[in-house]
């Protein structure tokens, strides 16, 4: 006599979304929604998006897809998302799989978004291990559409890839709770990029550098104030290639940037350190500032105010400043407080392409 076992209780369902899923931290803005509806099954990366298994009961799977829809991450958006019915399996756990290449498929990559306010207190907090590190980022902030060079969007196809993380690094990397699950280029003072300051004759090897890559941000960083301070002209490499910068209350210090770029009229546009700065050199109103202070950091024209102390040759003839405000870690830590105000133009002669490599620069 053969015995009767009971039927599976649950169902199983696939999703398949496609949008921008990737690098907006949405597997575990999933794994999260699983724990809470408690679904079983699994979630990854594919060359087309992201493809969840889930199974649980009726009403818990229910109210999973739903909050797939209504609750996403700040960055995140669906394009399309197709929901079909598999045989139950009585999967044990919810998991994160390693991520899967489609030939023919190609997922939306989110652009670099400007550093979030939980990493800006990181990099602003004495006691933290990311102290002035000027490459802090997580899930919510920091290179995206930069670093990429293949899709799945994993950290081996970007190019982070030869940056091996440390044990603390790697811990919030696998924590699926952790504001920097799998944010890719996660690093920090230990195991990432890290800065250099160099003068032509240096770069060229006609000189010894004195300030070469290493654990020495800080001193990197206070030079670098200080030659600004000073008025010099300093090429800032970053997300996409190099910002040429100067002090922006500084006459002569812009009139050589202009000289040095061939920009005969046209105008700079100026990087200040808050809104509430901005408020000493243009008007604002409150659509403006949550311009400014948009993810986007776009850079806004706002009418210049008849006592701003800003350098006539930023503007020459122009009644209105193009604005904005710091994007990535470096950009906030050029600043202090005799520095409020910096011309930020892209460092490239004009009419001609971008400078990316340092040789060129």
């Amino acid at each position: 006599m053969m015995s009767e076992f009971p039927a599976p209780s649950g169902i199983r369902k696939r999703i398949e979304l496609r949008g921008v899923v990737q690098g907006v931290g949405f597997r575990p803005f999933v794994y999260r929604l699983a724990m809470r509806w408690d679904i079983r099954g699994s979630v990854l990366n594919s060359s087309g998006g992201i493809v969840i298994e889930a199974e649980g009961s009726e009403a818990g799977l229910s109210g999973f897809v739903s909050d797939l829809q209504t609750k996403l991450p700040p960055l995140a958006r669906i394009d399309e998302l197709v929901v079909r019915a598999e045989e139950y399996r009585g999967e044990a756990v919810f998991v994160i799989e390693q991520s899967a290449a489609i030939e023919g498929h190609f997922a939306l990559v989110p652009p670099d978004i400007a550093t979030c306010p939980e990493c800006a207190a990181d990099f602003t907090s004495p006691d933290n291990r990311r102290f002035q590190y000027p490459f802090t980022n997580c899930t919510n902030c920091g290179p995206r559409y930069t670093i990429i060079r293949d899709v799945p969007y994993d950290r081996p196809s970007t190019t982070m890839a030869d940056f091996s993380m440390c044990a603390p690094c790697r811990a919030e990397y696998e924590d699926p709770l952790n504001r920097r699950f799998h944010a890719e280029p996660n690093a920090c003072p230990d195991c990432g990029p890290s800065l250099a300051l160099l003068s032509a004759q240096e770069l060229s090897g006609e000189t010894t550098p004195r300030f070469v890559p290493g654990h020495q941000s800080p001193a990197v960083l206070e030079r670098t104030r200080h030659l600004l301070r000073e008025g010099r002209v300093l090429a800032i490499k970053g997300l996409g290639g190099f910002h040429l910068v100067c002090d922006a209350t500084n006459e002569q210090a812009v009139s050589l940037l202009r000289e040095r770029k061939r920009r005969n009229g046209k105008a700079f546009a100026v990087m200040v350190r808050t809104a509430e700065v901005a408020e000493h050199f243009c008007q604002l109103t409150e659509a403006d500032r949550r311009l400014l202070e948009g993810a986007r950091r776009p850079i806004v024209l706002l009418p210049r105010r008849d006592d701003a102390k800003i350098a006539e040759s930023v503007a020459p003839g122009n009644a209105r400043l193009g604005v904005m405000l710091p994007y990535t870690p470096l950009h906030h830590l050029l600043f202090d407080d005799e520095l409020q105000v910096l011309v930020m133009t892209s460092g490239n002669l004009s009419e001609e392409p971008i400078v990316s490599r340092n040789e060129d620069a």
